[in-house]
């Protein structure tokens, strides 16, 4: 298990990295309506870009974490 340590603390800071870029995408996507930079949207469409913008944060975050408390499992056992 200690072997695979790096790679856990390593995926885990990529997918964190991918969790902030898709909130700033949803965030920009609502932004980018609210200021009329794309006329042919309708409110919907925003709120569905921002819907899954923060879906995909929070799913992604979650796997993240996951990754963080499996290394501090993997550190706990080692410690014994």
């Amino acid at each position: 298990m200690r072997e695979h340590l790096v790679f856990l603390e390593t995926s885990s800071a990529a997918v964190k990295i991918a969790a902030w870029i898709f909130l700033f995408f949803g965030i920009g996507g609502m932004v980018l309506f609210f200021s009329g930079r794309l006329p042919g949207k309708t409110i919907q469409e925003a709120l569905v870009n921002l819907a899954a913008g923060a879906f995909f944060f929070f799913f992604l975050y979650l796997i993240a974490k996951i990754a963080d408390l499996l290394v501090k499992i993997i550190n706990e056992i080692k410690k014994e």
